[in-house]
C-alpha cells in the first residue's frame, strides 16, 4: 500500500461491497496509473510497460519470480488478491504463455480494472470471484501439485483477514505446489514484527524452506511496513537474489537459513482457533 491521497470525485470509480470506494487515477510519481481503495493507493499499473513495478514489495516479489525455472519460461500461477493485477501482467509479460488464475473477492473492482485499465490481448489470465480461501477449493482439479507460483496478497481495508493467516491455510495452498513451487505471502507488520514472526513460524510447520525480503529497517523490527515471505518444499531460487535486491533505489535483504529461524524462534503456530487479522496500521503512516 502507498500513502493517502486527497479526495478525488473526478475519475472512474466503483463502490466496493466492503462500501469502500475503488477509483482509477493518474500516478503522481513514476508514471502510469494507481488503484486507490479508501483514497490509499493498493496497486501501480503502467499500461505502456507492465514491467514496471513501482510499489517497493511488488519489486522484490518480481526479483524472485524471475528466478523461478528458465528465465523467461512460462509458468503456472495463482493470485489470491491481486489489486489492478499488476503481477498476473507482469508475468504475461515476461514469461508469455504461462497460465494464470486470479481470485478476487470485489467483483466491482474487477470490473473497474477490466475498463479502465485492460489486461494484455492474449494474456491467458482467469479471474474468480469470492474469498480467497473458499476460491482455492474451487479452482480446476489438475492444478493440484502443478502449480509453480501462488501469491497470497490478499487485504480487507488495511489488515489481512485471520482465517488467511492460519497453518490450516497455508496447507491448503501447499497442496496447489509442484515439487519446486513457491509461495509468496505478502505480509505486513510493525515494530517488534510479533504477526511476522508468528507467520515464518507458521509456513515453516507446512513448507520447510523459508527466505524473508524486506527492507534492512522493516526486518529489524524499527518501522511499519511489507515482508515478502518466499517458502517451498526445496531450495528456494535465491543465490541470486541478494545481489539484485541490495541494488536498485530500494535496497533490501535477504533473509534465509539461519536468520529465518532465529527470526521465528518461539513465536507460536497460527491455527484457525487462534487466528488474528494482521495489524492495523497507525491512521498517519500513509499520510504525505
Amino acid at each position: 500500500m502507498g500513502r493517502a491521497r486527497a479526495k478525488d470525485t473526478e475519475h472512474p470509480a466503483a463502490r466496493l461491497a466492503s462500501g469502500g470506494i475503488a477509483r482509477v487515477v493518474p500516478a503522481e510519481f513514476g508514471g502510469g496509473f494507481e488503484l486507490l481503495i479508501e483514497d490509499t493507493p493498493q496497486s501501480h499499473v503502467d499500461l505502456a510497460d507492465p514491467t514496471h513495478l513501482h510499489f517497493e514489495y511488488i519489486v522484490r516479489m518480481g526479483a524472485l519470480i524471475d528466478q523461478l525455472a528458465s528465465p523467461g519460461a512460462p509458468i503456472t500461477a495463482v493470485h489470491l488478491g491481486a489489486g489492478a493485477m499488476t503481477l498476473p501482467r507482469y508475468i504475461a509479460t515476461t514469461r508469455p504463455g504461462s497460465r494464470q488464475q486470479v481470485i478476487e473477492l470485489e467483483a466491482p473492482l474487477v470490473e473497474l480494472v477490466r475498463e479502465h485499465l485492460p489486461l494484455p490481448r492474449g494474456a491467458a489470465i482467469r479471474i474468480r470471484i469470492g474469498d480467497a480461501r473458499e476460491g482455492v477449493h474451487r479452482l480446476p482439479p489438475a492444478l493440484n501439485g502443478a502449480v509453480d507460483l501462488v501469491v497470497a496478497d490478499v487485504y480487507s481495508g488495511a489488515q489481512t483477514p485471520a482465517h488467511l493467516t492460519s497453518v490450516e491455510f497455508y496447507t491448503e495452498l501447499a497442496q496447489l505446489l509442484g515439487s519446486a513451487g513457491v509461495l509468496l505471502v505478502n505480509v505486513a507488520d510493525g515494530p517488534g514484527l510479533a504477526f511476522a514472526r508468528r507467520q515464518v513460524a507458521t509456513i515453516r510447520a507446512v513448507l520447510p524452506e523459508v527466505a524473508i525480503l524486506a527492507d534492512a529497517q522493516i526486518l529489524k523490527g524499527r518501522r511499519f511496513g511489507n515482508l515478502v515471505l518466499a517458502a517451498s518444499r526445496g531450495p528456494l531460487p535465491a543465490d541470486a537474489l541478494p545481489r539484485i535486491l541490495a541494488a536498485g533505489p530500494h535496497p533490501a535483504k535477504l533473509a534465509h537459513g539461519a536468520e529465518v529461524v532465529a527470526f521465528a524462534k518461539d513465536a507460536a503456530i497460527v491455527t484457525d482457533a487462534t487466528a488474528v487479522a494482521s495489524p492495523r496500521p497507525d491512521a498517519g503512516l500513509f499520510l504525505r
